[in-house]
């Protein structure tokens, strides 16, 4: 079993605290569950704990389940629902079938909440949650979040096709999607950080590999010693399309910077994480990011803080489900 550092970046967490407030957030409270469920964070973290201890990639695809909830329908959790007789669930949207992945991990911090407050905390404040200790857990920043989110009745699949970034599409297109759901460009930047863990399908990226651009030739910007370390791992057939390559293969599973300096050595593995670097834009920030960890991390809390607000239930709408693959019966 691979042990767990329990590490902050360099900036201290008081800092971190003081920088995201003690203030109301909207109708999301940080403070909204003192008093209804006072030991959710422990219930939560000790569920991602026994999760990341076994297997460590959790992390990463728990931050890639909340991203892809929040893109699709607000941070409602719709991305947990089951398809049923009244709609077809997001579960099956191309970019998360076969991918997607932590759907256990909840049920089974959701089924702990449940013993300890019954009916009381949303699935989506509970996915919300796990991603902070997640990325915490293995060497990333912590930060502050308001609570009070409410699940939604239904998913969208067609939505989850439309409105979840790609790595196929250009920047531009992503910076579209993002600023759509009220982020910004620098955001962009800040959330892909996230590729600091976790891995990629060669399908998302092979085309780099063999055939850039329909040229029948390798991405002449790929950094020699990554492509030919990456067609080793994805050899240039179809059954090689579910194999996995990490997007970090230096720090692979530690949260930390090293992915901008990657970027800044032509070694991103996603065409669209090289895209950073072809924007004077996102360029600036992705050198600033690679110089200055204790800065991404500050950053990164911020974006995630945001995203975690988008298209948010709270009060009288949606519901708090018991089971986070069904909404509740009438």
């Amino acid at each position: 079993m691979e042990m767990i550092s329990y590490r902050l970046y360099s900036v201290p967490l008081f800092f971190c605290l003081l920088f995201f407030g003690q203030f109301v957030s909207g109708q999301l409270y940080y403070n909204f569950y003192d008093y209804s469920c006072p030991n959710l964070n422990t219930i939560v973290r000790n569920g991602v704990a026994s999760a990341i201890a076994n297997e460590t990639r959790m992390a990463a695809s728990l931050l890639r389940l909340h991203f892809h909830d929040c893109f699709v329908n607000g941070c409602d959790a719709s991305i947990l629902l089951d398809e049923s007789s009244e709609f077809k669930g997001e579960k099956n949207a191309f970019p998360n079938r076969n991918s997607a992945r932590g759907y256990e991990v909840i049920d089974a911090i959701k089924a702990d909440v449940e013993k300890a407050c019954p009916s009381t905390v949303s699935c989506a404040d509970i996915l919300t949650l796990a991603v902070r200790e997640a990325i915490y857990m293995v060497g990333g920043p912590y930060w502050r979040l308001p609570m009070g989110r409410r699940d939604g009745l239904t998913a969208n699949e067609t939505a989850a096709n439309e409105q979840i970034p790609s790595p196929f599409e250009p920047l531009e297109n992503i910076t579209a999607k993002f600023t759509s759901k009220g982020l910004t460009s620098r955001d962009v930047v800040v959330l892909s950080g996230g590729h600091s863990i976790g891995f990629a399908q060669c399908r998302t990226f092979k085309s780099r590999l063999f055939d850039f651009d329909n040229t029948g030739n390798p991405d002449p910007t790929l950094d020699e010693s990554l492509l030919e370390s990456l067609q080793k791992i994805c050899p240039n057939q179809a059954d090689s399309n579910t194999n996995l390559a990490p997007l970090d293969s230096v720090t692979t599973n530690r949260f930390d910077n090293v992915y901008y300096r990657n970027l800044l050595n032509n070694s991103g593995v996603l065409q669209s994480d090289q895209a950073l670097m072809r924007d004077n834009r996102t360029a600036s920030i992705v050198r600033l990011f690679s110089r200055a960890p204790g800065l991404f991390a500050l950053a990164f809390g911020a974006s995630m803080v945001k995203m975690s607000k988008i298209g948010v239930l709270t009060v009288n709408d949606g519901e708090i489900r018991q089971n986070c693959r069904v909404v509740n019966q009438a």
